[in-house]
């Protein structure tokens, strides 16, 4: 019934109980909107209480008077003291405010410990707590409501994966069932809130890429509106998303303005009934004082906190009648110190859980907890016309669904279309071909991202036009707010999409779109690698250190010295001299003298063998060791000395990162206006902070304007250059100068760009991934990188050794046998000095046996003897001399013999080491055989012995 028509009706059934003295209809209302401008909810309880006053006859019923008191903020404590002031004054309820959820718990437990009835118009709030004994009479639609109207729109709508975006954290509580509908069924549901910046931008972002095809938001009308703007922008109200509002204020959204032409669902719910008698009149009335007061900003419709506050009014109007009917209602001023509760409001609690009315948000009826109950909920779309309502949900019977648009399908979008790409001259991304000035178009240009715009034209079908972006930068943002470079002209829509090594940033990311990576790249540094020192004539000492070359020494003189002492405290090394004559005399000699001892371990390191061989378990012990030592040592030059010889290496002075921020000698860069400069501009990072405090500090000096300049100042100066690792990559198999330094910096991608919300996002992406499927992305990374002209060097045939390589070897040997002739010098000399009976001078000798040796003479010289008739000559014998009718006779060997089978040591002097064939025979020596370890000659026959009385007597002192 029309709550006039009721008020009319009402005022006859009770005007015998009402009394000749009609008492005012106070009621007190809270309101909290902040905006001066927005006065819909005095306008509302304004035109509520003209309306009840219009009609009903104030001589019978009494006058309806309402006091509104505004809240500055939501405060516990000012609304305490507000209450306290509303109580003194004497309500007959109190009407609660719509977006304070602090004051609405103060309002409920103030009002419900002084039994005063209290009328809620905000939404439900579980997480606060309620006066056990005294509930609240709420007129917004419950939370469970919601949520199943929720559900059942989505199950509708086939909606299998949603996101819910909540403005607040308890939106979780009030959406309880929503959730449990979900973790019941098999569909997917994310969950993400807003941060205290309220900026829905990176949230939307995430929804966009996890491709939810329904978000749900909870939210008010301001975040709500803010919501749809951000994802107009972002191009979300396409065919991937149905919006669904929970806020009950969908039709308080002006969205026209917001909508792309390719919009899909936008649906809100609402309670408001538009067919309402007092609707238009309200709506007149707020747009009116709209104009009068906020002439600068646009309408925005009948909000749901004013339509509540206008049944509110009604509601509590038509119970305190009823219950007029039966007893006399007056209203009792009360105060917060006091106990005394009001003696009437128990009942006219009970009358207004009976209350049964058309009101502005539908049918209005209670339920025994006060919770309204048997409602409809309205499904509207919005649309370019304005909001069309497509079906509607009621409390009992469940969602009904009137009509249905189903979402415009604007796949395939970019087929067929002409799209304008931005571009920048980067090798090898895109060049400009050797002959382009004899081209024209988009045959100019070559390079990756050209060949790999060419597939994806060919995939879509698509055409395009390539133009160099004007101001040649890829884009920052700069100190007005404006963006420069290829991303300013995607803002602007210059351009449909910027292909180029355009790296993806999170200040990239909030202005423009971009499309999957096609490239996973990093930061590093591009140094130049400076050759060693050319290779030197001791090429072959480098394997080596000079240290390890030092130790070796020493171990040799040590084992040497061990050798030298083991060898004379083992008995196992004395010997005899002659093991082959059975009936010589028993003359033992130790082989390890002081030279031995040197001479050992030389022929050992030397790989090579000498005539010295150990006898004793302990010498053998340490010789065995020793080859070990010289079979690692001989082993580790050999496997080295090849690469010294043959390799020249790059050295570069820094070795990471850190080794470059530590030092200062070193410029370092980037490009002017690029990510990289970003990245250490923003770094929380101590040591790249330090970098840029560095470059920052000489900018005029360390920026370069393009990567050639860049390269260029590396190769030409002590510089430094950081890009991107697939550039460094690109430039250092084409100049093997350059080399890239440790690792990379951070880890990011390259994608293609594109405009806010653009249509051809979805489509790229999928075709990326199919190329990068195929491996066609990394054939023609394979095309324009790979051109290694110092692998191609390193595999051609190796040429031969120089002189620069292995000279020193020469002059190793050059020195040892110029040593070797010294020495000999040296020899001849000391045994020409201690030869008895001299007649000529050193130097004669020595040209007479140079003489000897190059007339290819037999070289025996005896001790004593001079010239070329020295054996017919007779002079005073030595011991171990074999003379004329002497029984004794020197061998080569150095063995001493006599003709009685007995024999002596070596004879000390090496000059009567003589062949056996020249100095046997004319010696007087008979019959000799020496054993395979005397040189192995045997079976000499000699001449016939000399006279047994001519032979000397063998003394020990002579042996």
């Amino acid at each position: 019934m029309h709550p006039v028509w009721l008020n009319l009706l009402l005022s006859a059934m009770c005007a015998c109980n009402i009394s000749s003295n009609p008492f005012t209809l106070r009621l007190a209302a809270v309101l909290d909107d902040p905006m001066e401008c927005s006065r819909g909810e005095r306008l509302a309880i304004t035109l509520a209480k003209e309306a009840i006053n219009h009609v009903s006859n104030l001589s019978v019923m009494g006058k309806v008077e309402v006091d509104i008191f505004e809240l500055v903020r939501d405060s516990e404590y000012e609304t305490g003291d507000t209450m306290c002031q509303i109580i003194s004054k004497g309500v007959l309820a109190v009407l609660g405010p719509f977006n304070s959820p602090a004051s609405d718990s103060v309002i409920s437990n103030i009002c419900g410990e002084k039994e005063v009835p209290y009328v809620r118009v905000a939404p439900e709030d579980i997480l606060r707590a309620r006066f056990p004994r005294f509930s609240p009479l709420d007129l917004h639609p419950t939370n469970t409501h919601i949520s199943l109207a929720v559900v059942a729109l989505l199950s509708f709508f086939n909606s299998t994966s949603a996101c819910l975006l909540c403005a607040r954290v308890d939106c979780l509580m009030n959406l309880e069932q929503l959730l449990r509908q979900f973790l019941i069924s098999k569909e997917t549901l994310t969950v993400r809130i807003l941060d205290d910046s309220q900026d829905p931008m990176p949230v939307l972002k995430e929804i966009r890429n996890d491709q939810a095809n329904t978000i749900i938001v909870d939210a008010n009308v301001t975040v709500s509106h803010l919501i749809l703007e951000r994802a107009s922008q972002l191009g979300m109200l396409s065919i991937y998303y149905t919006y669904i509002f929970t806020t009950m204020e969908f039709s308080s959204l002006q969205l026209d303005d917001l909508l792309v032409e390719r919009y899909v669902n936008v649906l809100g719910f609402s309670v408001l009934n538009h067919s309402h008698p007092y609707f238009s009149d309200l709506l007149l009335s707020l747009n009116r004082s709209w104009q009068e007061n906020c002439e600068h900003a646009p309408f925005t419709g009948v909000p749901l906190s004013p339509a509540l506050l206008y049944d509110a009014v009604h509601v509590v109007v038509s119970a305190v009648r009823e219950l007029n009917c039966s007893q006399s209602v007056g209203a009792t001023q009360l105060t917060c110190q006091s106990p005394k509760i009001w003696e009437h409001g128990t009942s006219l609690m009970n009358y207004l859980r009976m209350v049964e009315l058309e009101g502005l948000t539908g049918h209005i009826e209670f339920n025994s907890r006060g919770r309204r109950f048997n409602y409809t909920l309205r499904v509207l779309q919005s649309s370019s016309e304005g909001l069309k309502q497509l079906g509607e949900w009621h409390s009992e019977h469940g969602l009904s669904m009137k009509s249905f648009v189903r979402p415009l399908n604007v796949t395939g979008m970019v087929f067929n279309a002409t799209l304008t790409i931005t571009t920048i001259l980067e090798n090898p991304y895109v060049m400009l071909r050797p002959d382009h000035q004899a081209r024209e178009g988009n045959e100019r240009y070559e390079g990756f991202c050209v060949d790999m715009l060419s597939e994806l034209a060919q995939l879509l079908h698509f055409r395009y036009h390539l133009q160099l972006v004007a101001d040649g930068e890829y884009g920052t943002l700069g100190t007005n707010g404006t963006w420069t470079g290829m991303v300013g002209e995607l803002i602007s829509r210059k351009a449909d999409m910027a292909i180029a090594g355009l790296t993806i940033t999170s200040e990239r990311e909030k202005v423009i779109d971009f499309s999957k990576p096609f490239m996973t790249l990093g930061i590093s540094i591009m140094y130049t690698a400076h050759m060693t020192h050319p290779p030197s004539y001791w090429s072959f000492l480098d394997p080596f250190s000079p240290g390890i070359l030092l130790f070796v020494l020493l171990a040799y003189l040590v084992v040497s010295c061990v050798l030298f002492l083991v060898a004379r405290l083992t008995p196992y090394e004395l010997c005899n001299t002659e093991p082959c004559l059975p009936d010589c005399c028993k003359l033992v000699l130790n082989q390890y003298s002081v030279g031995e001892s040197l001479w050992f371990p030389v022929g050992s390191i030397m790989q090579q063998t000498t005539a010295v061989s150990p006898h004793a378990l302990s010498t053998r012990c340490l010789s065995t060791v020793w080859w070990f030592f010289t079979l690692i040592i001989i082993s580790s030059y050999t496997a080295n000395l090849a690469a010294f010889l043959t390799v020249q290496r790059m050295e570069v002075p820094i070795d990471s990162v850190d080794d470059l921020a530590d030092q200062t000698t070193i410029e370092y860069g980037t490009i002017q206006g690029g990510s990289t400069m970003a990245f250490f501009q923003n770094s929380q990072y101590k040591p790249y902070q330090r970098m840029w405090n560095f470059m920052h500090a000489k900018q005029n000096s360390v920026f370069v304007k393009s990567t050639e300049e860049g390269i260029s100042r590396v190769l030409n100066s002590n510089y430094a250059y950081l890009l991107e690792s697939t550039m460094i990559e690109y430039h250092r198999q084409r100049n093997c100068n350059l080399t890239q330094v440790g690792g990379l910096l951070d880890t990011k991608g390259y994608g293609i760009g594109m405009p806010l919300g653009s249509v051809y996002r979805d489509e790229i992406d999928v075709t990326i991934l199919k190329l990068q499927e195929d491996n066609r992305l990394e054939m023609l990374a394979r095309k324009w990188w790979l051109e290694d002209k110092c692998s191609k060097d390193e595999a051609r045939p190796m040429l031969g050794l120089g002189m620069e390589n292995i000279g020193g070897i020469f002059v190793v040997l050059l020195s040892g046998l110029l040593l070797a002739v010294f020495m000999a010098g040296l020899e001849f000399a000391w045994m020409q000095q201690h030869t008895r009976g001299l007649r000529l001078s050193i130097f004669t000798d020595m040209l007479r046996a140079l003489q000897w040796i190059l007339l290819c003479e037999n070289g025996i010289s005896l001790q004593g003897l001079r010239g070329p008739d020295t054996l017919g000559q007779t002079h005073t014998p030595v011991p171990g001399e074999c003379m004329p009718g002497s029984a004794t006779c020197s061998l080569s060997n150095g063995m001493v013999c006599r003709t009685q089978n007995s024999c002596t040591g070596p004879v000390d002097s090496p000059s009567l080491r003589l062949e056996p064939e020249a100095i046997l025979a004319p010696l007087g020596c008979t019959r000799i055989r020496i054993c395979p370890e005397c040189r192995g000659y045997k079976g000499l026959q000699m001449g016939p012995p000399p006279a047994r009385e001519n032979i000397p007597e063998l003394r020990e002192e002579n042996v």
